[in-house]
């Protein structure tokens, strides 16, 4: 390309030089970086000249960019492939920009559009989003502009996508995909609906990986609570002295290295919802203190002695028998009754194997998207192999079989007998030739594998490899230095 042309609507004093690039090469980029949020892209535009400068600037800045010239061509488009962001105009001839919105609503499209408006017509994009488009801008725009809000909506997408998106933080959330028409998942949100309305406790219990988490996110995202947070608390992970100030906060001074002020989970979760994953791993004081908040519906801060009031829904997860725990002294039999109002039991895949099929192929696109590359392929024995097996990881345990799969792809058809390799057998005993998976092999082990071998698959390319994986830069680093990777071992290189 010699140059970039930017008569419809650009900002020529903005115009790119020439084969300039614009990733963000930061080892922790933020939100709105390209490097944290490149992607797949489709600009509509019937003005010729603009769709082509458009499509430059985006693939200057690293995405995977196609055009269409009308809104019509763009529903066509959008058969054939996945994309993250759509970037159209507004005033098109026949079907315009907003009635491309409102088809996208109604085919409830994940892509994120980006509208395009000349002055004059603002009320019209701020219409565009009250439909699901993600923001608009204004011509004349400069490139940084334009690459910015396009990078964003990406990351916002793939937030939705992961279901982080609200964790934390005030503002709605979407319901997460939840895929299958089984007659077990019809149930499942049958009774979704029915509780989400109401503010009542609800105990999600079902076995890892079966997406109880994700169950707790539809209730929120169902509920009209959902325009406030919705907070997680990981109970497995924290101790019991960092559980309570992570649960109620606490002041400064209230014990050693407590020099700030810290705000507890059940204040940030205020009209909202909170969640208490696996519940069964608070010790048993702090779930004396937590059947008090659940009754009462205040607390006070460690080291204080001012009582807080909220307004709090809880949902609570939990993967083992909790009428067995509270038989063997393990958990409080009256925080049971507190927190077992509306039970929620998530069915193990085994039990819903016709669910299978759509969960392969919706794991097989989203990983097509996120590595850029057409999805991988597999024969009808390794699908009927998968079909067929008993799945004690669960949903979790698929998605890690097919993001192996895709990360590994050549292009050649993936046989049975690759997958079997990967797959751990009933009653599995050691043999002279090893598995590349032991029998009994944790989830968080099969983890660690994963991510050694796609960082490997990579060449030590940690922004690829995070990318690949679906996870945050951040948190591959963090999960590298847990396995023991210092920064400059192996030779893994950091993120260019």
């Amino acid at each position: 390309m010699n140059s970039l042309k930017y008569c419809h609507g650009m900002d020529p004093k903005k115009a790119a030089p020439t084969g300039s690039k614009y990733p963000d090469t930061r080892e922790n980029p933020s939100p709105g970086s390209s490097q944290a949020s490149v992607g797949v892209v489709l600009v509509v535009d019937d003005h010729q000249q603009s769709r082509q400068s458009m499509a430059d600037i985006l693939r200057q800045a690293g995405h995977k960019v196609d055009c269409c010239s009308s809104a019509a061509e763009a529903l066509q488009q959008i058969e054939r492939r996945d994309y993250d962001c759509i970037v159209t105009d507004l005033k098109m001839p026949g079907m315009s920009g907003l009635e491309l919105i409102l088809h996208l609503e109604a085919r409830r499209y994940p892509a994120q559009v980006v509208m395009v408006t000349a002055y004059g017509t603002v009320a019209s994009a701020v219409e565009a989003m009250r439909h699901g488009a993600f923001d608009y801008i204004e011509k004349p725009f400069d490139v940084d502009r334009l690459e910015q809000m396009v990078s964003k909506a990406i990351f916002h997408r793939r937030l939705r996508e992961g279901g982080l998106l609200g964790a934390g933080a005030s503002g709605a959330i979407d319901p997460p995909v939840m895929v299958g028409i089984s007659p077990a998942m019809q149930t499942l949100r049958s009774r979704i609906r029915q509780v989400a309305a109401t503010s009542e406790t609800v105990l999600i219990t079902g076995e890892s990986g079966t997406g109880k988490e994700m169950v707790a996110r539809a209730i929120h995202a169902a509920s009209p609570r959902n325009q406030a947070p919705f907070v997680s608390v990981n109970c497995p992970a924290l101790s019991a002295h960092l559980m309570e100030s992570e649960l109620f906060g606490h002041v400064r001074g209230a014990f050693t290295g407590a020099e700030t002020e810290r705000v507890g989970r059940f204040e940030l979760a205020h009209t909202g919802t909170l969640l208490l994953d696996e519940v069964t791993e608070i010790e048993l004081p702090l779930q004396a203190k937590l059947l008090r908040v659940l009754q009462e519906r205040c607390f006070e801060r460690v080291g204080s002695s001012k009582t807080i009031y909220v307004d709090v829904r809880v949902l609570a997860t939990t993967n083992r028998n909790l009428p067995e725990e509270v038989a063997q002294g393990r958990f409080r039999e009256d925080l049971y009754y507190r927190l077992n109002v509306v039970p929620i039991h998530v069915p193990p895949l085994r039990q819903r194997r016709e669910d299978i099929p759509m969960l392969v192929d919706y794991f097989l696109r989203r990983m097509s998207r996120r590595l850029g590359q057409p999805a991988c392929q597999l024969d009808s024995d390794a699908l009927e192999l998968m079909m067929n097996y008993h799945w004690p990881g669960n949903v979790r345990e698929l998605e890690n079989i097919v993001t192996r799969a895709s990360v590994l792809y050549t292009g050649q058809t993936v046989r049975a007998e690759e997958i079997r390799r990967w797959l751990i057998a009933p009653g599995e005993k050691e043999s002279e030739e090893p598995s590349p998976i032991p029998v009994g092999v944790s989830l968080q082990e099969m983890e660690r594998r994963l991510i050694e071998a796609t960082l490997e698959h990579f060449g030590g390319h940690r922004a690829k490899t995070a990318q690949a994986l679906g996870i945050g830069l951040r948190t591959l680093t963090s999960k590298l230095r847990q396995y023991g990777y210092a920064p400059r071992e192996k030779s893994y290189r950091k993120a260019s």
